[in-house]
């Protein structure tokens, strides 16, 4: 039998992908790899971030394998979504929010959206990006942050955030994606920011935190108080004056904390993340050191992660 920490939630690691039957008030979140993950109570699916191609390119933290047989992507070489991977992995969607966008949180999401016809939530650069991309205007939710919505099965709150601190050959973050541009892109096009936002998604009685950058607006999350906060652990980070500290404090020490946008997102999923893993060592520490009664689980690919409403589980 388990027992509970002070979340007064159950948190269980399933080591199997296999569709499961979700108790009233329980969450099922798996990670995509990147900063997207699949959250859902088993009736409303919501995506967020979904980057799964994964194209071969230089980032700024990881280099791409010499041993990846993947043509090199460049600026000026055109980029197209994996529909054989995403298919694998993508069946259905009701929403997808969208951080802001940059390439590794953006590419997927047009084709992810016109294969489920999920609504987008999103800046006008996301927005401006969907519908360039074929997906139709009455599955576009433009927002800015601030603003509080009412979707079926749940609801979102739009905060507005700060993407993390990138080289200065990157764009303005208030360079927006062009509206009406043509498809196909090249790699060089979709360094666009366009402003970045997070999210708190409350659904099944649960409240969950959604970064997708390693930087945040202190006063606009103070006093939210999720079970869950999906946090950026890129070492980006560092460059955020107690970056880890400060946002679990003015979150309240969340009970649950999972790192986001850690992986090397340049490799297949049959890469070995193990150097990301050493590498997000430093955050889990973070975390402990600044809330020891938060619990911190470092996500597998696809793996779901339950979070139920119930006191005690059975054998």
């Amino acid at each position: 039998m388990f027992k509970l920490t002070r979340t007064s939630v159950l948190v269980l690691l399933l080591w199997s992908c296999s569709v499961i039957a979700l108790a009233q008030g329980t969450l099922r979140l798996s990670y995509l790899g990147t900063a997207g993950w699949e959250i859902t109570d088993g009736q409303t699916v919501i995506l967020v971030e979904p980057y799964l191609t994964r194209l071969k390119t230089e980032t700024p933290n990881d280099p791409p394998l010499a041993t990846d047989p993947r043509p090199l992507v460049t600026d000026f070489d055109f980029v197209h979504s994996d529909h054989v991977v995403i298919d694998a992995h993508i069946r259905e969607a009701d929403y997808i929010l969208i951080t802001h966008t940059h390439l590794d949180h953006v590419l997927d999401m047009p084709y992810i959206a016109r294969k489920t016809g999920a609504k987008v939530i999103g800046t006008e650069s996301t927005a401006n990006f969907a519908r360039d991309n074929g997906v139709p205007a009455a599955q576009v939710v433009t927002v800015k942050g601030g603003e509080d919505l009412q979707l079926r099965g749940c609801s979102v709150q739009v905060i507005p955030s700060l993407h993390g601190i990138l080289p200065s050959s990157f764009p303005s973050p208030s360079t927006i994606f062009p509206a009406n541009a043509r498809p196909p892109f090249r790699l060089g096009q979709l360094f666009v920011e366009g402003g970045t936002l997070a999210y708190l998604i409350r659904i099944a009685g649960h409240q969950i935190i959604v970064f997708g950058s390693m930087n945040y607006i202190e006063r606009e999350v103070e006093g939210l108080r999720p079970d869950v906060a999906l946090i950026g652990a890129m070492p980006e980070r560092h460059r955020i004056y107690r970056y880890t500290e400060r946002l679990l404090h003015a979150l309240g020490d969340p009970p649950l904390v999972m790192p986001t946008h850690w992986d090397r997102f340049n490799v297949g999923y049959d890469a070995s993340q193990q150097p990301a893993i050493d590498r997000l060592q430093s955050f889990i520490e973070e975390v402990k050191a600044a809330s020891p009664h938060t619990d911190v689980i470092v996500p597998k690919y696809f793996e779901p992660v339950v979070v139920g409403p119930h006191a005690t589980a059975g054998k």
